[in-house]
């Protein structure tokens, strides 16, 4: 199975938990501003809620991916006040032809004093987990 982690990080807090899905899949986490270029059967992709929504450079990224290239997505993220993202990536997915699975990775996020070390050890350890649960 081929798998590729991307992520899109303000704060560096995405960037800990895709470095920790990364790892637990043998592979590499990389910023969203490298393509995917290799055929993969699952895309772990991290992001958050910026301004209510996710950010732009997600929506281009998503839209930019070869629905011939990527199997599914499995979304992953954290945020300090809202939850999920699935919906909205879901719906950028969708435009692009790519499956969403529906399982994902969410923990709350340090921004601005709020969430003080999150994510955490015990996040990223999670993070970790469900990555591995996805591939087995």
């Amino acid at each position: 199975m081929k798998i590729a982690v991307r992520y899109y990080t303000k704060t560096g807090n995405t960037k800990r938990l895709a470095e920790a899905v990364a790892e637990a899949v043998g592979t590499e986490a990389l910023p969203i501003s490298s393509p995917v270029d290799e055929p993969v059967d699952i895309l772990f992709l991290g992001n958050s809620y910026y301004a209510f929504n996710i950010d732009p450079e997600v929506r281009d990224f998503i839209r930019s991916l070869d629905k011939d290239k990527v199997g599914k997505i499995i979304n992953f993220g954290s945020a300090a006040m809202l939850n999920s993202t699935w919906k909205k990536v879901k719906a950028e997915a969708d435009k692009a032809g790519i499956a969403m699975d529906g399982r994902e990775f969410h923990c709350k996020g340090e921004f601005k004093g709020l969430h003080k070390g999150r994510p955490n050890a015990k996040d990223l350890a999670a993070a970790a987990e469900f990555a591995k649960s996805v591939i087995s």
